[in-house]
Parts: C-alpha cells; sequence; structure tokens
C-alpha cells in the first residue's frame, strides 16, 4: 500500500507539472490509443479543442462563386497565351459583367447571396458597387499586396459594420473602427502584448489585471521572459453568475494596474459581462482614464443581446474579435483587431519620455513613414507584425479578408439572425444531451453553467463519470471543458472516453516527463 501511495503522488507531482495543453495531450493518448483498451463500440470524443462542427455554408458558396467569376475576369487579358496567363480585372463594366454572370448562374449555391451582398453594398452602406467588386476580385485572386497593408479599403468598412452591429449592437457609440485584419485571435494576442511592450505601454515589472478565469495564454504570456509582468485577478463569483463583484472591480482604481485583459463573454464559464459590472468599469475608467483594456469577444456573436466593453469605453479599449467558432472558420485563421481613432493609446505614447520617444522614432522612421512621432498604435501594430523592416509586405492573405468581407456580410443581410438562432437552438441541445449522459442536472437558465476549469471542484458532484479527476492536482488548466458541440449519442461517447482518460492517465503520467522534470 505503501509502494502505491507513494507511485500515486509521484504521478501527480509529473501532472502537476504539465502545461495546460500537454496535459491535454496526454488525456487524448490515454483515451485514444497506445496500451490503452477501450470497447470497440466506443469512440474518443476531444471535448477540449475549441472547434466547431458546424460551419456556415452560405458565405462559403459564395467564395467559390466568386472566385469563379474574377478568374473569368482574368482570362479576359491576355486571352491570346494558350499557356494560361491572365490579368488583373478591368474596372469599367464590371458590374454590369457580374450581373450577366448572376444570371448565367441563376440557381446556383451562392450566386443570390452574391448578388444581395452587391445590392446591400451599394443600396444599404452607400458604397460604389463597381469598387466593392473591383477590390473583392482582386482579393480573391491574390494578385497584389495588401494595400492599405491594415486592411483593404472598402473591406475595412464592411467589417466595421459587422462589428458595430455584434459587438456595439443598440449601445449608443460615436465614432469608427480603425481595424487591422489579423490571423486570427491568435495573431491579435501576440501583436498587441509585443507593440504594447516595443511602445513602452507595459514594461517589465508592470501589473496588468486579468478578468479570471480566463483563456490560459492570457495567464502564461505575461509570465514570459518577453514581458515579466505582474498580474493581478478579477475572480468571477460561481455563485454570482459568473459576475466580478464590485470589490473586485475595485482592484482597477489602483494607478499601479497600467492594462486590463478580459474575455467576455468567459472562456471556459461561457458567461458575458452583465450591464451593470460594463457600466462599473466605465465609472473606474472615469477616475482612470489611462487604464488600458485589451477585450477578445469571439464569443460574443453567441450571447442574447451582447455588448462589448468597447461600446462604453472605446477610447481606452482594444477590440479583438476571431470569426473562428461563429462561422466554423478556424482553419481559415480570420480575426481583427479594432480601434477607436481617438484612443488613449496614442496619447500615452505621445506623453513618453522624451529618451523614449527617441527610441521610437529611430525604430519606425526608416521604413514607415517620414513623421514617426505622429503613427497610430493600430499602424504600429500592422508594422511590429513584420519587424518594421519587412512593413511594405504585411498585412493578411487578400483571399482571407474577401472570405472575412463575406461572412460579414452574411450577417448583415440576415436582418431577422435566422443563422444565429439555428446555433442558440443546437448547441444547448447538444448541451443538455452532454449533461444528461453524464449525471448532472442542468441548472436553470440564466444562472450560471457548470464549468470545468478545475475539475477538481466540481469532481464529487459526478465521481460515476469522472473517476480519478479528484486526485489531480493542476491549478491552471482547461483539459477537461465540456464541449457543447455534442449530439446524443457523442455525449455517451464523450463520458466514456473521459472515463478511460481519467482511469489510465496516472499511469502514463510518468512516462512523459524525466525524473529531474518530475521533480521539479
Amino acid at each position: 500500500m505503501a509502494k502505491s501511495s507513494k507511485c500515486g503522488s509521484d504521478d501527480r507531482a509529473a501532472m502537476a507539472a504539465f502545461s495546460p495543453f500537454e496535459l491535454k495531450d496526454e488525456l487524448i493518448k490515454a483515451a485514444g490509443g497506445g496500451a490503452v483498451e477501450r470497447p470497440a463500440n466506443l469512440a474518443m470524443l476531444n471535448a477540449g479543442r475549441g472547434n466547431p462542427n458546424f460551419l456556415a455554408t452560405v458565405p462559403r458558396h459564395g467564395f467559390w462563386q466568386l472566385g469563379l467569376f474574377a478568374m473569368r475576369e482574368s482570362e479576359r487579358s491576355f486571352a491570346y497565351m494558350p499557356e494560361g496567363g491572365g490579368g488583373f480585372p478591368k474596372r469599367e463594366g464590371l458590374e454590369e459583367r457580374f450581373e450577366i454572370f448572376a444570371r448565367e448562374n441563376k440557381g446556383v449555391p451562392g450566386i443570390a447571396f452574391l448578388t444581395g451582398a452587391v445590392s446591400y453594398v451599394r443600396d444599404q452602406l452607400g458604397l460604389n458597387a463597381g469598387e466593392f467588386l473591383y477590390e473583392m476580385c482582386e482579393g480573391i485572386l491574390a494578385s497584389n499586396y495588401p494595400v492599405p497593408d491594415r486592411m483593404l479599403k472598402l473591406l475595412e468598412i464592411i467589417v466595421g459594420q459587422y462589428l458595430r452591429r455584434e459587438m456595439i449592437g443598440k449601445h449608443p457609440f460615436v465614432g469608427e473602427f480603425d481595424i487591422f485584419a489579423v490571423e486570427g485571435g491568435t495573431a491579435a494576442m501576440t501583436y498587441i502584448f509585443n507593440t504594447m511592450r516595443e511602445n513602452f505601454l507595459i514594461k517589465p515589472g508592470d501589473t496588468i489585471a486579468l478578468g479570471w478565469p480566463i483563456f490560459t495564454p492570457y495567464i502564461e504570456i505575461p509570465r514570459l521572459n518577453d514581458y515579466k509582468l505582474e498580474v493581478v485577478n478579477l475572480d468571477a463569483d460561481v455563485e454570482h453568475a459568473w459576475q466580478c463583484s464590485s470589490k473586485e472591480l475595485d482592484k482597477l482604481r489602483d494607478p499601479k494596474v497600467k492594462a486590463c485583459f478580459l474575455v467576455n463573454p468567459s472562456n471556459p464559464p461561457s458567461v458575458k459581462m452583465d450591464d451593470e459590472s460594463l457600466q462599473y468599469i466605465a465609472d473606474i475608467v472615469k477616475e482612470r482614464p489611462d487604464l488600458i483594456f485589451l477585450t477578445d469577444d469571439v464569443y460574443g456573436t453567441f450571447a442574447d443581446d451582447f455588448v462589448s466593453l468597447f461600446a462604453l469605453c472605446s477610447r481606452n479599449t482594444i477590440l479583438v474579435y476571431s470569426y473562428s467558432n461563429y462561422f466554423g472558420a478556424t482553419g481559415w485563421r480570420l480575426g481583427t483587431i479594432a480601434t477607436h481613432p481617438d484612443n488613449i493609446l496614442d496619447e500615452l505614447i505621445a506623453a513618453l519620455p522624451e529618451d523614449e520617444k527617441a527610441i521610437l522614432h529611430e525604430r519606425y522612421k526608416k521604413s514607415i513613414t517620414t513623421e514617426p512621432d505622429r503613427l497610430k498604435f493600430i499602424d504600429r501594430l500592422v508594422a511590429d507584425s513584420r519587424t518594421v523592416a519587412l512593413n511594405h509586405t504585411a498585412g493578411l492573405s487578400t483571399p482571407q479578408q474577401v472570405q472575412m468581407v463575406l461572412f460579414s456580410l452574411f450577417s448583415l443581410i440576415d436582418t431577422p439572425d435566422a443563422y444565429k438562432h439555428a446555433l442558440k437552438r443546437l448547441i444547448p441541445s447538444r448541451k443538455a444531451a452532454l449533461y444528461r449522459e453524464m449525471g448532472i442536472a442542468l441548472e436553470e437558465e440564466g444562472e450560471s453553467q457548470v464549468d470545468l476549469h478545475d475539475p477538481r471542484s466540481r469532481a464529487s458532484r459526478w465521481p460515476h463519470a469522472w473517476p480519478g479527476v479528484r486526485q489531480l492536482d493542476h491549478e491552471e488548466h482547461e483539459a477537461f471543458r465540456t464541449a457543447l458541440r455534442t449530439g446524443e449519442g457523442g455525449a455517451r461517447r464523450a463520458v466514456a472516453g473521459a472515463r478511460v482518460a481519467c482511469q489510465s492517465i496516472s499511469t502514463k503520467a510518468t512516462t512523459c516527463r524525466s525524473a529531474a522534470r518530475s521533480a521539479s
């Protein structure tokens, strides 16, 4: 017995050293292969990866049909070359030729959407339809560098309208968005942390606040040698629907807190910040006009009547949004960073000490502009994303920008929110099936949902589903996040797979870390 106890202790020490994603990988190995035996009729379900198994089909059909039209436009030039050469689209008569193309292909999936999109751009947004089609055709052909590098001109306007609808809603809002199209939320996080450091907005030893619990990389990045930041947690209370109390939010009044990073709706609890909390933060900003916020609102499109912190504190807030989950587009890598044209970031940079401003002047003057001191924060993001010297080829690939805009137009045209309502019917039904098969009573609508970011605190409620979970000793991981994306049969398989994983993980742990790592 003593020997068994010692082995168990060593195994737990090994698992405690795992990063969140390493632990997830070991669970997958334990449940899905190797020496682990599973009944043949049980499938391993990875419930720890935020990848939907649904996707928006209409804007994808539109993408392919637009590509065919753009190819036809390209082949109008150099038609005398049988070797397969083409040219750039021609602006003159482009809208008329598109209408002919649409009539010829009436009934083909994607055509009705494209014609509606062109009509919406012209009639509702007041943009030139021919210029829009030219930008889209050249973009989907990928025949030129992204110009402007931050985002194509008309496409930025359209994405701004989408963000206004989904992130601002009916809340009063004055101004527009400056948008940088990026390779998903991952790139957004990387670029923002880097540019804030390079521009002395955060320095080693500075303190930032994190809304807690939060997506694990936000926990890990500040600790890196690149940043060496101190962290204050704003702890949300599970007993109060995962909202932060005024006492927690009052931590932001401390002048040593330079910035606050939030995920809203939260990840993993998946609860949006309520109106009272948003207003409380806005009132704090009146006292702390120098406070910087980053709000990562990737799940906002799933929430009812969502309002981003950006709507209330636009001068102080960097808005991050990703198209990955709502449109089932994780492989496309589509995200945005948005700031208000009048923002505190630019003011803080302008107010830096002279020696730091001199460093930044040298950094940006050669490759970017003859007036580097007037360079906006968001344009510094673009330059820094390509190590400044490669700024001339910066920017998200133009086909990615085209798909981003088609996703945006799909949502803008869908005034009844039919797609959104369909997802809101689908996801809760899967959640109910998963909870039912795990033997957990689903809480009433409006209350906070059970989360698995710390499985030990929940394991006592469902020991039949998760044997061995209570023995884990890993403070900050999301490896056991419940997927909301499983059908009823999938839920049953998920529980069985989890049982296999948890029963076998302790025997595999010691093989995954050396004795030295375990001891540490």
